[in-house]
């Protein structure tokens, strides 16, 4: 999430609370003021607090301040890794290999913090047999109790049987 700053002549505000560089406060001035000063020190003036009474700008290089948020979110999303939600489809007659592999990447996303979405997929003629996505439903489940717990339970939705799987807590 890209904030956007307004700099320089873009700042409207009669007053401002001005900061140097370095983050040290010069005090309450004119906008005018704060532009000169800019204007000397070859810097831009930046608006990083708009909402507080009078807004706070900062002289700084935008182009550079700009480079250290960027890089300072790109840190940040780099920590927030797992989480997300993985989806995988089984078909109510799927042979037993093809289960075994599943089950094995379910086992491996669930390891990595994600959320499993199971879906079992009904062709037309299949929805005569709803118990049979049920049971491979309570297969999985059994499988992983030791390292998931059921999130959302087995739901028939149209022609699909979905469940949330989502991994335990380690200590």
């Amino acid at each position: 999430m890209q904030a956007s700053y307004r700099i320089n002549h873009q700042i409207g505000a009669k007053q401002v609370r001005l900061l140097n560089e370095d983050g040290t406060q010069v005090g309450v001035v004119s906008i005018e003021e704060a532009r000169k000063k800019a204007a000397e020190l070859a810097t831009d003036l930046v608006e990083i607090a708009p909402q507080a009474q009078p807004p706070v700008v900062k002289l700084i290089d935008f182009k550079k301040f700009k480079y250290q948020q960027a890089k300072k979110e790109a840190a940040e999303k780099k920590k927030q890794k797992g989480g997300e939600l993985k989806e995988i489809i089984f078909t109510p007659f799927m042979a037993e290999n093809d289960f075994q592999y599943r089950l094995k990447r379910i086992e491996e996303f669930l390891s990595e913090n994600n959320k499993v979405r199971l879906v079992v997929m009904f062709k037309r003629i299949q929805l005569q047999h709803k118990e049979f996505g049920y049971d491979i439903m309570n297969k999985i489940t059994s499988a992983l109790s030791h390292i998931s717990t059921v999130d959302q339970p087995p739901k028939l939705i149209g022609r699909k049987i979905s469940m949330t799987l989502t991994p335990t807590k380690k200590n």
